[in-house]
């Protein structure tokens, strides 16, 4: 397969594979390679049209005769957190984020692995050795950065970096018009923390103070349970065959802390 850069993004489709969100559906992808000195800004571009990254791959839904996948992004300036989210706040003001390059540890790599025993344990992603992870890391051509979070200890705010147990990590990108989630894990242990949801919080705090106007949260799969938290962070827009569109809940649907 050629991936030497040229002026225009060369794409390619997947064959059809078992969908990992949906059972009995088969799914598609198509994609291109994100490297080069237009990476960033190939990023950027394709992101904003419902791609998401995967190390130096930009891929997005293909699938016949489904549409289920959504790409989803805050509104960041009109965001407002009710009640269950100022209560994960709460609950997790013990927690100190910290900023790096994206590059891997083995402290990383063995939260990683907990959560993936506990989490997603016949995922593609089960197997997934220390060099497979830091190749997710560190495998990338845009502005991305490894963001961790850790209880307090005693000292830390006095310079030096945070010396706590590490509870969570997210892998995030840098973007023209906002932060896009790449991959985020967390202890599965601390359940009432809500770690998922700490973390979105995190990233529209952080876009807010850069001034970027959204948060990506990648796909939201219609019909799959685990990714309604999604549609929990409001407003919010999704992407349609019209362009992206404010997302109007069901009069039901409330704040969800449990993502």
């Amino acid at each position: 397969m050629n991936t030497q850069t040229s002026p225009s993004p060369q794409f390619y489709l997947t064959a059809p594979a078992p969908c990992p969100y949906l059972p009995g559906e088969m799914e598609r992808k198509v994609f291109t390679h994100l490297v080069g000195p237009r990476a960033t800004e190939m990023n950027d571009l394709l992101t904003q049209g419902g791609f998401r990254r995967s190390q130096n791959i930009a891929y997005r839904p293909a699938c016949e005769a489904c549409r289920a996948c959504i790409s989803v992004r805050i509104l960041v300036d009109e965001f407002e957190p009710g009640r269950s989210f100022k209560r994960v706040a709460a609950t997790n003001k013990d927690v100190v984020s910290t900023v790096f390059p994206a590059q891997p540890s083995t402290e990383q790599f063995s939260l990683f692995r907990t959560y993936l025993d506990h989490r997603h344990q016949e995922g593609g992603m089960s197997d997934m050795s220390a060099l497979d992870y830091a190749i997710m890391v560190e495998d990338t051509h845009v502005q991305t950065r490894v963001i961790e979070y850790r209880l307090r200890a005693p000292g830390d705010g006095l310079g030096g970096q945070p010396r706590g147990e590490l509870i969570a990590v997210a892998l995030s990108d840098l973007m023209s018009d906002g932060l896009s989630m790449v991959y985020s894990f967390f202890n599965p242990a601390l359940v009432k923390r809500s770690l998922g949801t700490m973390m979105v919080l995190d990233h529209v705090n952080r876009a807010k103070a850069l001034g970027l106007p959204h948060v990506y949260l990648g796909y939201w799969v219609r019909g799959s349970h685990k990714m309604d938290y999604k549609t929990r962070f409001l407003p919010q827009e999704q992407l349609t065959n019209q362009g992206w569109e404010r997302y109007i809940p069901a009069p039901e649907a409330t704040e969800s802390p449990n993502a």
